[in-house]
């Protein structure tokens, strides 16, 4: 019973949500531009599909997603776990111990921004307006590297307990540094797919996992270092595209000069 109260409550949410939105599309075909609606029943169902595609997205991700991320955290950063791995227990524990909470983040990084129906959808715009040039694969996978590199250094930060603002100030200072030697037409793809990565799948996870590590590691507090991997996400995802367009850029010109060597 309280599940389908909480559904009906989530869906009424949604409504309220999508309901503005759908005011302004209508509403600017109809008042502004003075065009009828194409396929005003076809509308009608795509916009009670998003309804209700969102709304059981939510629910799930209450009933599975946050709890299983908030899990996933208590029981990596547990002492008994962390002691484990050890032959000697010496009571203390120190930032090398945390490596499986690591490669958790990292994995569960990767997984989610691949899974990104945003990036999905950057990543066969840019095939389709580069002739092919940008693949709907690499990219998804560039980006999904970066998730996955900044989550896990996010990670790093939480037990650390270091300044999360260090951490932001250089990784801005390197994307500075790549913007000025990119090739332009990956810039501003870069800097969409950092933001394509603070969407509806990688949020909710990537937030669990950070507010479970900041309640069960010592000394630290849900406020202040709980919140913050998002930033992570989205910041090394610019570094990890503009990264990969270099490497591409660097491969060609090799094998260019290696074509005029051979002509020669």
């Amino acid at each position: 019973m309280e599940m389908i109260v909480n559904f009906w409550y989530t869906l009424l949410t949604m409504l309220r949500d999508i309901a503005p939105i759908a005011a302004i599309l209508f509403g600017f075909q109809v008042l502004v531009l003075r065009r009828p609606i194409k396929n005003p029943a076809r509308m009608v169902v795509g916009m009670l599909y998003v309804l209700v595609g969102l709304t059981l997205f939510l629910e799930g991700l209450e009933m599975a997603l946050f709890p299983l991320g908030r899990l996933m955290a208590e029981q990596l950063t547990a002492p008994e776990f962390i002691y484990a791995q050890h032959s000697l227990n010496t009571g203390d524990i120190h930032w090398q111990d945390y490596l499986w909470v690591y490669v958790f983040a990292a994995m569960i990084a990767f997984a989610t921004t691949i899974a990104e129906p945003a990036l999905f959808a950057v990543a066969i715009k840019a095939n389709q307006v580069s002739a092919g040039t940008i693949t709907v694969r690499g990219l998804r996978v560039a980006v999904a590297i970066g998730a996955a590199i900044g989550v896990m250094l996010g990670v790093f930060r939480i037990v650390t307990g270091t300044p999360l603002h260090w951490y932001i100030i250089a990784g801005y200072v390197v994307v500075i540094i790549q913007t000025a030697i990119s090739p332009k037409f990956i810039i501003p793809l870069a800097y969409d797919s950092g933001g394509v990565t603070t969407s509806t799948v990688t949020v909710p996870v990537v937030a669990a996992l950070g507010l479970g590590l900041a309640e069960t590691i010592p000394g630290r507090n849900p406020i202040l270092d709980g919140f913050g991997l998002i930033a992570f996400a989205a910041l090394f995802p610019i570094m990890s595209v503009m990264g990969y367009a270099l490497l591409v850029k660097w491969k060609t010109q090799r094998s260019k000069d290696r074509n005029r060597r051979e002509n020669h």
